[in-house]
């Protein structure tokens, strides 16, 4: 059976230090709801969106202007009845040089076809990356959720 991980890569002018830079300022291109440490080994983070979703990230991996794994260790869905469908899934980012560019590979391991939450999330995960965090990439400002007030 091939891989059925959703898989998005881009690829930008800016180096892999750019790229790796906003990969981890999660409040600049996925929401700016998010509380906790987005850049190191260990770190620990949540992410809120209104009542639909809220999740429990841990970065496992970080190896500078290369590689940025999250562990998802808890995950809600007000939209799903699994709600396992996300934990122990990882989120990989892979920053790699190809043909003069950056390439930014982003790989929700675990997110399948199968899953409930698919269609949903894997629209919304090429909303970011394909947007938010390449126009942060790119210009230095991404569209993040903003604030809930």
């Amino acid at each position: 059976m091939k891989d059925q991980d959703l898989t998005i890569t881009i690829s930008v002018n800016q180096t892999p230090k750019e790229a790796f830079d906003a990969i981890n300022n999660v409040r600049g291109w996925w929401s700016e709801e998010v509380k906790g440490g987005t850049e190191k080994l260990n770190d620990e983070f949540t992410y809120k969106a209104r009542h639909l979703h809220r999740c429990t990230m841990k970065l496992t991996e970080v190896i500078p202007y290369q590689k940025v794994v999250w562990l998802v260790l808890d995950n809600y869905f007000s939209f799903t009845q699994d709600q396992t469908e996300w934990q122990n899934t990882k989120i990989v980012f892979e920053i790699s040089e190809k043909d003069g560019k950056t390439q930014v590979r982003f790989t929700h391991q675990g997110l399948v076809p199968q899953h409930e939450c698919y269609e949903v999330c894997s629209n919304a995960w090429t909303g970011y990356i394909t947007g938010s965090l390449y126009n942060l990439i790119t210009t230095g400002k991404g569209e993040p959720n903003p604030k809930e007030s």
